[in-house]
C-alpha cells in the first residue's frame, strides 16, 4: 500500500497532467475557431458547422479537465492536511509523555496534589 507521501505526489502529478490536457484542448478549440472563420470566408458553411462542433467539444473537454484537476487538487490538499495533523498528533503524544515524566521528577505526582 502506498504511503501518504506517495499518494500526495501522485495527486499533485495527476492535477498537473489534467491542467496540461486542459490547455491542449483549449489550444485545439482556438485552432478550430480559426478554421471556422476560414471556412466561412471561403463560403464553406458545411465545413464551418463541422469545425464549430469540434470547437464546442474541445471547449467542453477543456472545462472538464479543469474541473477534474480542481477536484484532484482538493483531495491532495486534504491528504496534506491529514499528514500535518498526523505529525502534530505524534508530536503532542511525545510532549505529553515527557511532561508526565517531568511531573514525577519535580514532585507533581497525582497523589501529592491537594
Amino acid at each position: 500500500m502506498p504511503s501518504m507521501e506517495d499518494s500526495l505526489f501522485q495527486m499533485k502529478f495527476c492535477a498537473k497532467q489534467l491542467e496540461r490536457e486542459s490547455k491542449r484542448s483549449e489550444k485545439e478549440h482556438n485552432l478550430n475557431k480559426a478554421k471556422i472563420k476560414k471556412a466561412l470566408q471561403q463560403g464553406n458553411v458545411e465545413g464551418a458547422k463541422i469545425y464549430s462542433e469540434n470547437a464546442i467539444r474541445k471547449r467542453n473537454e477543456s472545462l472538464n479537465y479543469l474541473r477534474m484537476a480542481a477536484r484532484v487538487d482538493g483531495v491532495a490538499s486534504r491528504i496534506k492536511s491529514a499528514m500535518a495533523m498526523k505529525q502534530v498528533t505524534k508530536d503532542m503524544g511525545s510532549v505529553v509523555k515527557r511532561s508526565g515524566q517531568s511531573n514525577g521528577i519535580y514532585g507533581f505526582a497525582e497523589g501529592s496534589r491537594k
